[in-house]
């Protein structure tokens, strides 16, 4: 690890996202793995990638079996702009199948707890799965997103799964991801035309008002200091 740390410190030299990325696509020897909801600023990352052809960095998804019809356009489209296939990660059958026979459908509208219970079965299971053996974890975490994330770097040790997250936006503002991907004609999800900022499952998500935070849109249902799913500690 303290290699692998010597290598990521040395992103800093590099100015541009796709330079960083392609940096760690040829010096990090372990594996490498970037997950994506298709939410702008992963698309960002994704066009990094692709167009790069960056050979080394997986690329995944998590399908949770609950995610817009937008979302899945927009997981077709962008697969047939860069002809580069995307993995899904999905959630455990029998595990999912006893949480609905035994609360419902929709139980995470009744309580934080089945709505993490949840959100544990749909992502974070799956997460696990899609990081095993990985080193370096890709993410499109910005620090404007919630509050919890304004202390965040670019580079983080995830103690709890024993890698590296490469935080690539975490500067980047809403603005800076959009005129890239304008600038790129890169797809992206017309849900967030529509004011949807932070997409997820379509149950838990809402467009959001002018002058409302980020994940506003977010489990809204809940107090505001609970809104995470556990994919992320911050």
């Amino acid at each position: 690890m303290n290699i692998l740390k010597e290598i990521l410190d040395k992103i800093n030299n590099y100015k541009t996202l796709e330079d960083k990325l392609n940096f760690l696509d040829k010096n990090v020897q372990g594996k490498i793995v970037f997950s994506t909801s298709f939410g702008f600023e992963d698309q960002v990352i994704t066009h990094a990638i692709f167009s790069q052809n960056l050979k080394n960095v997986d690329t995944f998804t998590l399908d949770t079996g609950r995610v817009f019809p937008e979302t899945y356009t927009t997981w077709n489209k962008t697969e047939l702009k860069y002809q580069q296939k995307i993995k899904a990660f999905y959630p455990p059958t029998s595990e999912l199948e006893n949480f609905i026979d035994n609360n419902g459908i929709n139980p995470f509208y009744d309580s934080v707890e089945l709505r993490k219970e949840c959100c544990f079965i749909r992502k974070v299971i799956p997460l696990n799965r899609a990081l095993k053996d990985a080193d370096v974890w890709i993410t499109g975490l910005r620090a404007e997103q919630s509050n919890n994330r304004h202390e965040m770097s670019e580079i983080e040790f995830d103690e709890s799964r024993n890698l590296y997250k490469f935080n690539p936006l975490i500067h980047f503002t809403k603005e800076d991801c959009f005129e890239y991907l304008k600038n790129n004609r890169v797809p992206y999800n017309p849900l967030h035309d529509k004011g949807f900022i932070s997409i997820g499952c379509a149950p838990c998500t809402r467009a959001i008002n002018e002058g409302e935070d980020f994940r506003a849109g977010r489990w809204w249902w809940e107090d505001e200091t609970k809104k995470e799913c556990g994919l992320h500690s911050k």
